[in-house]
Parts: structure tokens; sequence; C-alpha cells
């Protein structure tokens, strides 16, 4: 979340842009993406320079040789962003648009790769020298103050997504461009998905709905964390993280062009992010991934005709939550794992078409778990109430307990502010669900508890955690009815006492 100084920062880039003559919002996130992604560019080949020579491994840097721009050819360290920055600003303006921002478009050897795709149509717009000195000034102190946040709190775990939280707020600032039902999971909310699901290094990871791809990203993070080993010291493994490990759509095209630049920046070489309506005939996947995390869109409505006619045989419905459910069950592989995010609706929802969905995952798969999380996660985006659905895909049914868990705290107050507090029960959530067996003998007055499948079966499929929670009463024991009566016959006597010695008073 965009607090403080950095938001202020922020504000003034939004505001050096539109005094510049650059107004229109997407325009704007994609530029300030571009330069992001041109610092971190930087950024990165540095840490993985120095990562490869701490293991003894040979690293280039992109930056190390001439490079190629059409005919000419430019010194590759003048393309750095720490070194460009440092240039007047008309000097650094025909850098960048000569040469800086040709060779990010081509930066990929894969002309098939999803960021040459997405690149080939990206157009450098800022029109000033002085407005991109003024830009690039204002994001280096952004950087450093990041850096400084970081350095102060040492918490590795919860690295800042710059780029993330700077699109995320500037697109809190669209009211009229027609985007404004898009908003990013947050980070945290994230990260516990992740966690609860624990990819591992032979994983096929896929977000139908990927956006900026943060989904694909935290996973990739959290095996570098936790198989680093397994990954970059096996040359298939490493091959397969690069190329064949994750998947993304989206509809987007603004989106896709972020998400391939965070990907690769997250230092994954290639990833296959494609446009694609992941609910149409337009996406043929079937059984081919073992780990779905996403947040696909609430509340949207298709017509049936755009929809695939295999996801209507499960559930027929215009509704897109609902659908990306049954594609989700579609695209997994037998065994594979899903963690996704769904509104309150789909939990007790009483159309057939709520029904028949609850009732496959059920019956024929696997439901592992229902997190109810409180109305403010999404905040200040939305304040629809959700939950988090964990299930694996059968194909014959499996299911024999669910768990639930009441989410009351995520870290930070439930209001537009979002400000960090200590109530967070998301370390608890990851206990509790890697420790199942020790969830069995737990009451229904406890903040997590187990409930047998058949019991859900008898209550109509019903997944609201109200349905099966029970509330502890606590006896209240008052004085007898004489007793309270003495006592307001006391409290009367003292008020009119109190009143004649005021009209004393008042009379002298």
């Amino acid at each position: 979340m965009v607090t403080g100084e950095i938001k202020n920062k922020i504000d003034s880039l939004w505001d050096d842009f539109a005094a510049g003559g650059l107004v229109n919002p997407l325009d704007v996130i994609e530029q300030v993406t571009y330069l992001m992604f041109i610092h971190d560019l930087d950024e990165s080949d540095d840490l993985r320079a120095k990562e490869s020579a701490m293991l003894g491994l040979k690293y280039k840097s992109i930056f190390a040789d001439e490079v190629e721009i059409g005919s000419r050819k430019v010194d590759g360290r003048k393309l750095k962003w720490s070194v460009f920055r440092d240039l007047p600003a008309g000097e650094m303006y025909s850098t960048v648009q000569e040469s800086v921002f040709p060779f990010i478009k081509n930066l990929h050897s894969d002309k098939n790769s999803a960021y040459s795709k997405y690149m080939d149509d990206a157009i450098f717009k800022i029109p000033t020298p002085l407005l991109l000195d003024k830009v690039v000034n204002k994001l280096d102190d952004i950087f450093t103050m990041i850096s400084k946040a970081k350095s102060a709190e040492k918490a590795d775990d919860s690295k800042p997504d710059i780029r993330g939280d700077v699109y995320e707020y500037l697109l809190s600032k669209i009211s009229q461009s027609g985007r404004n039902g898009q908003f990013r999971t947050p980070r945290h909310i994230i990260r516990m998905m992740v966690e609860m699901m624990d990819p591992q290094p032979d994983e096929v990871i896929c977000d139908p709905a990927c956006g900026t791809s943060g989904f694909l990203i935290t996973a990739g993070e959290y095996l570098k964390e936790n198989y680093k080993d397994k990954i970059f010291f096996d040359k298939d493994k490493k091959d397969h993280y690069m190329n064949r490990m994750f998947y993304g759509y989206d509809t987007d095209r603004t989106m896709l062009r972020i998400g391939a630049m965070n990907m690769m920046t997250h230092g994954v070489d290639n990833p296959f992010i494609e446009y694609r309506d992941s609910l149409s005939d337009q996406n043929p996947d079937s059984n081919k991934y073992s780990l779905i995390l996403a947040n696909p869109p609430f509340k949207g409505s298709l017509d049936y005709d755009i929809v695939s006619t295999d996801l209507l045989k499960v559930c027929k419905t215009k509704k897109t939550e609902l659908l990306f459910l049954a594609l989700f069950l579609r695209m997994l592989q037998v065994g594979g794992r899903c963690a996704c995010i769904v509104p309150d609706g789909v939990l007790f929802g009483s159309s057939n078409a709520h029904h028949a969905i609850r009732k496959a995952i059920i019956d024929d798969n696997r439901l592992e778990a229902v997190i109810s999380m409180p109305s403010g996660v999404f905040k200040p985006y939305a304040g629809v109430s959700t939950a988090v659905l964990v299930f694996t895909k059968i194909g014959h049914g499996g299911t024999d307990n669910v768990w639930f868990y009441d989410m009351k705290a995520d870290g930070y107050s439930l209001d537009d502010k979002r400000s960090e507090v200590k109530e967070n029960d998301i370390p608890d959530i990851i206990r509790r669900f890697k420790k199942l067996d020790e969830e069995k003998d737990r009451k229904r007055t406890e903040q997590s508890f187990m409930v047998p499948v058949q019991e859900i079966i008898d209550n109509g499929y019903d997944l609201s955690i109200n349905k099966y929670k029970e509330t502890e009463y606590v006896p209240v024991e008052y004085p007898p009815t004489s007793e309270i009566l003495a006592n307001i016959n006391e409290l009367e006597k003292e008020i009119q006492k109190n009143l004649k010695e005021l009209e004393k008073m008042l009379k002298e």
C-alpha cells in the first residue's frame, strides 16, 4: 500500500505528467512502468552479476557489449539507468528515446515470447526533456525511499513490489477511463495463498486472469526462497523455471505488457503470458496445469455465445466468478491444486449454477479449505466480502472434511486507509492449514474448524462459514428485581436532593 512520503511523491509525479501534457491515465501508467522496468533492469542485472560471482557461475551483463540499435552501435553501459539519469535533460531525453527505449523493445531474443509480442506496439510518449528529467528524478527518489524503508524493516519476506504499488495507486486515480473495475490483489493475500500451496520446483503454474502477474511473481519468489538449490543447480529444472513453469492470460494488452516486464524483472526469462479470453473457445487448455493461483473478475456477465460450451455444461450461467471455477477444474491436471478468491455469493448462492459448481467441486473433486475474509480486504477499490477456496482436482470424488477459517484481521485496518495494525490472522491461517490433522478436534466456536462433507451436502452444499460456526453464549446473572428497584429509588432520591440544592442556590 502506498502511504506517506511515497504517496506524496507519486501524487507530485502525476501532477507533473498532467502539466507536461500527458493526461490519459493509462498512458501515464504505461510510461511510468517502462521507466521502472528500465531502472529494475539495471538493478537486477547488478544483483544477478553479484549472485553469480558468489556462486562461482558465469554471467554476462545485458549491458556488457556494444548494443545494435537499428544501424547504430551504442555502448551498452550508457543504457543503464544509473548512467543516463545523471545526464543533462536534453541528452537524457535523446538517449532514452533513441537508444534505451528501442533497446528494451528488442531485448528478448525470442521474437515469439510474450515480452516481444507486447513490446512491439509500445510507444515512448513523454513529450519533453523537462518532463522526463522530472519523472526520472522523482522515480529515483521513490526507489531510494523504498530501499531505505526495506533496510530499516529488514523484512525479506515482504519485499516491496514498487511497480505494483505505483500501478495500484495510479489506478485508484482513474475515474472515467473505463477501467475502474481493475484492482490488484493485496500482496500479503497473494503471499498467504502461495505459502499455503507451497509450490514445488516441477510445478506448471497458471493464472488465467493474470493482470500484472502478481500471483506468478510471488510463486516464483517463493520457489527461489525455498528451493533455490534444487532449481538453479539443476540444468533441467532451471530451464523449466525460466521457460515452461509460468503461464498467464488476460484480455488487456496494457496488463499483459506490464505483466511480461514484471516477470522478466523478477528473473523469469520467458514466461508464457498471452492475450486470451480464458472463458471462450479461444482457450483450449485442459488437464495441463499442476497449480492455479487466481483472483478472477467478479460481478461480470457474459453472453452465452462467447463462453466455451465445455464450461456451460458444468454450470449454465453468465456469471464470470462461477465460469472461472468451472474453467479451473478443466485446466487442472488430475491431482492439480487451486487456490482462488471468490466473492461470498459463490459460497451460498441459491441459483442452479451456484449449486452445480459447488456440487462439482465437492462431489467430484476434493474441497480442502474455505477461508472467509473480511469485507475491507480489497478497500479502497472494492468493499465486497470474499473468500479463498482451496481444492484439488480428483475427477471422481474425494472430499471428506472441509476446513473453515474465519479471518477477522489481515494486518491492516479494514477502512479505506488500510493502515498497518497488530492484529493479523494470516500467520495463523498458514500454520493451521499446514497441520490440518490437528484441526479435527477443534470446536465450532473456535476461529477454525472441520465440517464433514455429509453435513455440507445436507445443507444444500452451502459453504458460508456462518452456517456451521457456533456462537458460545455466556449467561449473564442480574441482581433480583427488588434490588434493582431499590437502587433506582436511591438514585431518584439523590437526584431530588441535588435539584433542591440547585433551586436554593438560584434563589440566593
